[in-house]
């Protein structure tokens, strides 16, 4: 299986790739796709793909800097389970240092299209900065629209959809995202507002 995966990760990287991703140092347990015009830059000790953990074996994560304007960066000790999906369309995605996203991360700087009819295939759409703070912690199935800002410390609950900003030290959970509690600094102890 090891073997395989092994493959499985050159051949992504190899024949699947089109972006010069700058990736020293990074650690794959699954196939990542690196696409696009623009900047991907990751730090150090960056982990992509998590055993054991599902969708290892079936799914690959995916990071799109979509045009030469377009930037993608992650911070040291970040975490990415699996099949995660990172794009940055016109604008920048930062990722701060060790955060942990599980799987089906989705993080995109765009919509991809207008909301009005006359504007859903023109290209006539409007794309804002995504940031993420050091140490946030995501569960399963999380998705971070364009213009968010998440400050250190957060929690974002499994299947929320982030559509606002979201405070330090903070867990938001839901769709879309709404305060739950603070986390206090004291031992992981949770305090409720």
């Amino acid at each position: 299986m090891k073997a395989f995966q092994s493959f499985r990760i050159k051949v992504y990287r190899l024949l699947f790739s089109d972006n010069r991703a700058h990736t020293k140092g990074v650690k794959f347990n699954q196939p990542a796709q690196f696409v696009g015009l623009g900047s991907i830059v990751f730090d150090s000790q960056v982990t992509v793909g998590v055993w054991p953990s599902p969708y290892l074996m079936g799914g690959y994560a995916y990071f799109e800097a979509r045009t030469a304007t377009a930037k993608i960066s992650v911070g040291e000790g970040t975490c990415f389970n699996n099949s995660a999906v990172v794009i940055a369309d016109r604008g920048k995605v930062e990722i701060g240092r060790r955060c942990m996203m599980g799987n089906n991360f989705f993080v995109a700087d765009s919509d991809f299209h207008g909301l009005e009819v006359e504007n859903r295939t023109n290209g006539q759409y409007q794309c804002a900065d995504v940031f993420i703070g050091d140490d946030v912690f995501f569960g399963n199935d999380v998705k971070v629209l364009k213009g968010v800002t998440i400050h250190n410390g957060a929690v974002i609950g499994s299947g929320a959809v982030v559509t606002g900003d979201v405070p330090a030290g903070c867990i938001y959970a839901g769709v879309p995202a709404k305060f739950v509690r603070h986390i206090s600094r004291r031992e992981g102890d949770i305090v409720d507002e």
